[in-house]
């Protein structure tokens, strides 16, 4: 009896220690999946020391930041600024449209991505129509910022930017906002060629806006 009951407390113990050693784990891992996630969505607004190389609005101004980052990255294509939003970022290319989904645009990894000129678009931005890309941050990095654009309010109070290119600037007014399937190839084609293309491409986009 006495041998029966040794081995139940033993038994016992054992399994308070592999419980303990096992929330021990899972607290280690929480918190470890909080500090990654904190890190993730920290990473994904665009740093000080990136923001160096934005061009400016003013044409007085010597814009050699981005021809620098250019240097940097030979896949820059320019900087994109939605006026009091948090998108005002660089935009990049790459040889397909998976490059920079985890590439930052120093070419390390990172899960927030790059914003991107779709891979089938001319690099200097002379197609009729050009799609850019970037992933949506719950925290509103990157293109986390686009959802508020349903909202009419947000969206009259948020509509001018400007695209900075090599040697180009242009202003930007934003005229409809379409919440659409990813497989739509109306919106992610951006193959468009002559005007009445347009013309017909531009009339759905109005017709679908919210």
């Amino acid at each position: 009896m006495k041998i029966i009951v040794f081995v139940s407390k033993t038994g016992d113990w054992l399994v308070s220690f592999v419980a303990a050693i096992l929330a021990t784990v899972m607290l280690l891992y929480g918190g470890y999946a909080l500090w990654d996630t904190a890190m993730l969505y920290q990473g994904a607004f665009v740093s000080q020391n990136l923001m160096k190389y934005k061009p400016s609005v003013s044409v007085d101004e010597d814009d050699a930041g981005l021809n620098e980052l250019l240097a940097i990255n030979p896949d820059v294509r320019g900087w994109l600024t939605i006026d009091g939003t948090h998108v005002d970022y660089p935009i990049v290319q790459g040889e397909d449209d998976m490059e920079y989904v985890n590439k930052g645009v120093y070419g390390e990894f990172s899960l927030s991505g790059t914003i991107f000129l779709d891979s089938e678009n001319t690099s200097d931005f002379s197609d009729c129509y050009n799609l850019l890309f970037g992933h949506h941050m719950a925290n509103g990095a990157m293109f986390g910022d686009v959802v508020e654009f349903k909202n009419d309010d947000y969206f009259q109070e948020h509509k001018t930017g400007a695209l900075f290119l090599l040697d180009d600037t242009y202003k930007i007014t934003l005229f409809a906002c379409v919440e659409t399937q990813e497989f739509n190839n109306k919106i992610y084609n951006p193959i468009v060629q002559g005007k009445d293309n347009l013309d017909t491409l531009l009339k759905y986009i109005k017709y679908e806006a919210v």
